[in-house]
């Protein structure tokens, strides 16, 4: 399937994948309206115009999308529920990261998934899981999850706390094989983390450091201390990598990123880092395209 036409069928489909109680009322009737505006190339989104030598895109963090349920203050990075940007669809496979607060005691009910590969990465607080393949556990800062939705599964997730509230990032990759049979993993960072360098959470070899998932995708995440200067290679150099802030001040290729600010790039093979402050990112490398 060619890049443009997989990126309109992405588009449309993974709208509906979030779930229509939460679209407001006409939001439906405007986003098929809008359906044929879809059609963006794979990376989706506006240039840089920081850096014009370099193939980017920037998400400052004052620019997600933003909704407070009360119980659920969420950051959208990418078009999500109520907040709809058709220049902010995805990164390639990668097509949701919310940066999300539940209150003490709250979270979401029960509900289905399928063919969407799932990852949780709780930042603070506990966070308890249960899903109709019969898991039943917690997850706590320091963790990572993963859920491979298939032929389809339905779960929940609640802050297990009574007292304070949980923090964590939900992320969504389109998988590159359909309707598989639903699988669950969780496991503690604490066994792959490496101190001052980045470290593998996440790839597509079950045999790997980290979780894996039905993508050639690759998630590490990097703990740095003031002024350390490192590098990442891709494992693939037709993927791109989408880079998240979650502590500090750095820079990757010259960008200068601050606490929160998401930051994509493509046709690179290899970024250079330099932190500001002390620094903890996330970098998550992609194919630009499902094939």
């Amino acid at each position: 399937m060619k890049r443009k036409e997989f990126l309109k069928k992405l588009s449309i489909s993974s709208l509906s994948l979030m779930g229509a109680p939460l679209l407001l009322k006409g939001e439906e009737t405007r986003m098929e309206k809008d359906k044929s505006n879809l059609n963006i190339v794979g990376f989706n989104h506006l240039p840089n115009k920081e850096i014009k030598t370099m193939k980017s895109v920037i998400h400052k963090a004052n620019t997600r999308g933003h909704a407070n349920h009360g119980w659920l203050n969420s950051y959208h990075s990418f078009s999500f529920a109520n907040y709809y940007n058709p220049e902010r669809m995805n990164f390639g496979v990668l097509r949701v990261l919310n940066d999300d607060q539940v209150s003490a005691g709250k979270g979401f009910g029960t509900h289905p998934h399928s063919n969407m590969e799932i990852i949780s990465i709780p930042l603070s607080g506990d966070l308890e899981h249960k899903d109709s393949m019969g898991n039943t556990t917690v997850i706590k800062e320091g963790d990572i999850q993963v859920m491979s939705a298939g032929t389809g599964i339905q779960h929940s997730e609640f802050n297990k706390n009574l007292d304070q509230e949980v923090r964590f990032l939900q992320i969504w990759v389109i998988p590159n094989k359909q309707n598989v049979t639903p699988r669950y993993d969780q496991i503690p960072l604490k066994d792959v983390e490496i101190e001052n360098e980045f470290y593998q959470i996440l790839s597509p070899n079950e045999n790997d450091k980290g979780v894996w998932i039905h993508q050639d995708a690759w998630f590490n995440i990097g703990d740095f201390k003031k002024e350390t200067s490192t590098s990442y290679k891709l494992n693939n150099t037709n993927n791109g990598v989408y880079a998240f802030v979650l502590e500090g001040e750095l820079s990757i290729n010259g960008q200068n990123l601050e606490k929160r600010d998401g930051f994509g790039v493509w046709e690179e093979s290899e970024l250079k880092i330099e932190t500001k402050s002390n620094t903890k990112v996330l970098l998550m490398e992609v194919p630009l395209e499902n094939k």
